[in-house]
């Protein structure tokens, strides 16, 4: 649909009221809370422009140069919050002070076109009966079995296949598609028992909706980045620019959703309790626009989140040769132990003795997490540990990728890609999450954190025992990361894959 010449005039107007009252508002003076100074993360709104591009290394030197590495955040349209580094503040948000701190409605509005009312865009009651469905499925050992079994099946059948058939022809590889891929085959197939073949034949099946997928998380998450905050809802309302890409991405995506919703419900008398979605399909209150939400949300966890930090581990791992020889001589050992042939499926146990690996896809994740910012709101007026006062409505964002970098957390070497420093007496030893939040923390830790393990391990080792990878980014500048609602490679990773040579 063009721009007709009324909605040109109607968007001019709105967005002329807007900038008026933005404009005239008195400027906010800088404040003192408890002793502490109140830094502004955006001074100006050209400030924010110029850097909203690089968002998170912008942040990340604001908040590393702030004395608690926390800093109040102020936008147009009266839009305030708090933006920290501080594990001290990510606990009491996270767990000390859950209460106070849900989702919100601004979180709600912005991403309910893309998650609805999945577990993910929730609070109080509709959340915690997610969760617990989704626990006491998470919880089983018939899972952690299911896992590895379609894990295992998954490589042999199609990843080994296609990184062997790149290999023979010397052709060059998205590795972040096919682990999208891979993780989105893997996901529908545990959670909704359906195979959608994406990583079937060369590894370019279920194209349009893997685009559309992508594009509508991108969008979605671009919400939270507009000057002026309240811009997408004219645009929304006109249906223009990435507004109107973005619902005919998420038709796609709803599309693609329902009809696995159809499909299980026809089946709801033959299949019971078998995978995620059976549970709730159980309860006869959950509408079919829910379930689709819930498998909408469980494919952003799912797909997105493993196949993010595999491919920087890739990626990171192409320029530490060292730390590749050591993950293959752990690899090697432990087949030696257990009378294991490359190739041969690792057991649960057996993936559990990986701790140089272990370690290695943490460090991975402590410098490029999947989630790099999360947000909450403010339910109620709060002092936060540091002595920042933040008020009612305001919301709060903890800021993993910054938290990486932060000497006062990890040290002097905390940019270094270094997976010793997880290593105590030869285990892999576990931080707190409120230092290390990536797999989130408190009540709303990631339910999904030991089958994410299970799968990027199993991954990792089968390919690294099998192949080496050069990466072929242009004059090896490092990828660059596109602020999703998960942390992607922009333009992908390509890489060109070579055979090892495996000696009897």
């Amino acid at each position: 649909m063009e721009l007709t010449s009324f909605q040109a005039i109607l968007f001019i107007f709105l967005l002329s009221i807007y900038l008026y009252i933005f404009f005239l508002r008195p400027k906010s003076k800088k404040t003192t809370a408890h002793g502490f100074r109140i830094y502004p993360l955006v001074g100006t709104l050209p400030d924010f422009l110029r850097n909203r591009h690089r968002f998170l290394d912008w942040s990340t030197g604001v908040l590393s140069g702030c004395p608690t590495n926390t800093a109040v955040f102020h936008r147009p349209g009266k839009v305030h919050g708090v933006i920290t580094a501080n594990p001290q503040i990510v606990e009491h948000m996270l767990k000390s002070n859950f209460e106070n701190y849900p989702k919100g409605p601004r979180f709600r509005i912005l991403l309910t076109d893309f998650l609805g009312k999945g577990i993910f865009n929730t609070d109080g009651e509709l959340w915690r009966i997610q969760r617990k469905t989704a626990s006491y499925e998470f919880n089983t050992k018939s899972l952690r079995n299911f896992v590895m079994e379609n894990v295992y099946v998954e490589l042999q059948t199609r990843l080994i296949p296609i990184l062997e058939s790149a290999a023979r022809t010397d052709r060059v590889l998205d590795v972040q598609d096919i682990l999208e891929r891979f993780a989105f085959d893997n996901i529908c197939k545990v959670a909704f028992n359906v195979d959608p073949g994406c990583l079937g034949g060369d590894g370019t099946a279920g194209a349009e909706f893997m685009q559309a997928f992508e594009d509508a998380a991108t969008l979605s998450s671009g919400r939270f980045m507009y000057a002026l905050p309240s811009l997408f809802a004219i645009k929304k309302f006109l249906n223009l620019g990435s507004e109107k890409k973005l619902r005919k991405y998420i038709a796609t995506v709803h599309e693609f959703a329902d009809k696995i919703i159809r499909t299980r419900l026809e089946e709801k008398a033959e299949k019971k309790d078998e995978d995620l979605l059976s549970r709730f399909i159980a309860n006869s209150e959950n509408s079919a626009e829910f379930l689709r939400d819930i498998v909408i949300s469980f494919i952003l966890a799912g797909r997105d989140t493993t196949s993010s930090a595999l491919s920087w581990f890739f990626w990171l791992l192409s320029s530490r040769p060292d730390v590749e020889e050591r993950i293959l001589k752990e690899l090697e050992n432990i087949r030696r132990q257990n009378g294991k042939s490359i190739g041969e499926i690792y057991s649960f146990d057996e993936l559990r003795e990986m701790h140089y690996l272990h370690a290695a896809i943490s460090e991975a994740m402590r410098l490029y997490p999947p989630v790099p910012v999360d947000t909450k709101a403010c339910k109620e007026n709060d002092i936060l540990p540091d002595g920042t006062v933040i008020g009612k409505d305001w919301f709060i964002s903890y800021h993993t990728f910054a938290m990486g970098r932060m000497e006062s957390i990890w040290g002097e070497d905390c940019c270094e890609f270094k997976p010793e420093r997880w290593i105590e007496n030869g285990i892999c030893k576990q931080e707190s999450p409120f230092k290390y939040p990536v797999f989130h923390a408190g009540p709303r830790m990631c339910l999904g954190k030991d089958m994410a393990y299970i799968q990027m391990k199993s991954i990792a080792a089968s390919v690294l025992e099998r192949f080496g990878m050069d990466v072929l980014l242009e004059n090896g500048n490092p990828p660059e990361p596109l602020l999703s609602l998960t942390l992607r490679m922009k333009g992908g990773l390509p890489v060109r894959v070579k055979e090892r040579i495996i000696w009897a």
